[in-house]
């Protein structure tokens, strides 16, 4: 049964009026209201539930902050993620927002309008709010599932999300690849000239051993790459020369000690090279796949990519070379 009492402050001020609900086969309830209409109705409608058989426990939720959830998403999840350091310093941002101290049984879809349209006021770009709703998002789903909070509903569904970025189709042009080749360092030049090749991503190229390279197979081994597969990738020719010019190096890196990033950036800018990033040699390399004539499968085997939409997403193939071979 539904107990109802109001409460007083230490100077006897009523504060509000307290709910308790106690029924056999439940954990006790017990909540605080502003009226006696709110706590009556609240007390009618939980007691309806428990009747029905449709009540799930919310004191979880009503006792967790966004805060403190993210804490623990970000132990739990997070840290296990090949992006997570990303991820948690996004998480230190969410944290500072005001959205950070509602109870998650609080959070409505208007509370995400609001920190949503708060950040791209701020500067943030579409594709990073989308990427802060999205751990939101999974932050909920992983407290109904695993964290005993089943009555929640996930308020991001019910969110208008920023448009997704458009995706990037930067092609490297041959006279820019002149260009940029002859402003690279003999090592720098060796890993574009391998990342063309191969269509490696810069953490799988930063990561290869001269053990798992298998130069008479033409043949290189990837271990727990982005998607957490290994695979093995061909080498083409001039691939292999590539590495056959590198020198051995005592930690068995075939690339050791390389900051491709900022030496790439720089190079770049040396030879007046605008908006090209590592990465677009990923999507050169890919595109160059199927302007050999390899299939979607034969490419997808090379490159990883998982999905045809994913090979659609980094793959833009040059119209006037579709046109050679229509003939």
């Amino acid at each position: 049964m539904a107990s109802i009492r109001p409460r007083y402050d230490d100077q006897g001020a009523q504060t509000g009026w307290q709910v308790r609900i106690t029924r056999q086969g439940f954990p006790q309830q017990n909540k605080m209201f502003r009226s006696k209409r709110e706590a009556e109705t609240w007390a009618a409608s939980v007691e309806s539930q428990m009747l029905r058989g449709a009540w799930l426990d919310m004191a979880e939720a009503d006792s967790t902050t966004l805060a403190d959830a993210l804490d623990r998403y970000g132990k739990e999840m997070s840290a296990l993620k090949k992006s997570g350091k990303i991820e948690l310093y996004r998480i230190g941002t969410l944290k500072t927002d005001k959205i950070a101290r509602l109870h998650l049984s609080k959070i409505r879809g208007a509370d995400l309008a609001e920190y949503r349209d708060r950040r791209l006021t701020a500067g943030l770009s579409d594709s990073s709010v989308r990427l802060e709703l999205a751990i939101i998002s999974n932050l909920f789903t992983v407290a109904m599932k695993e964290w005993r909070m089943e009555g929640l509903r996930n308020p991001v569904l019910a969110v208008r999300k920023p448009a997704p970025g458009k995706a990037r189709d930067r092609r490297l042009l041959p006279d820019e690849e002149k260009r940029l080749l002859g402003e690279c360092s003999v090592n720098l030049r060796a890993i574009v000239l391998f990342a063309l090749e191969t269509g490696m991503r810069k953490g799988e190229i930063q990561k290869l051993l001269w053990k798992d390279v298998d130069l008479a197979k033409c043949t290189a081994r990837l271990f727990d790459t982005k998607n957490s597969e290994d695979r093995t990738i061909p080498l083409s020719s001039r691939a292999i020369a590539v590495l056959k010019a590198l020198p051995r190096n005592i930690n068995g890196k075939v690339f050791p000690g390389a900051d491709i990033s900022h030496t790439f950036a720089a190079a770049c800018a040396r030879a007046g090279i605008e908006d090209l990033r590592f990465h677009d040699l990923r999507h050169e390399a890919t595109s160059r796949l199927f302007e050999k004539g390899f299939n979607p499968m034969e490419v997808s085997a090379i490159t990883g990519h998982k999905t045809l939409q994913m090979l659609k997403r980094y793959t833009h193939l040059r119209a006037e070379d579709l046109a050679k071979r229509m003939g």
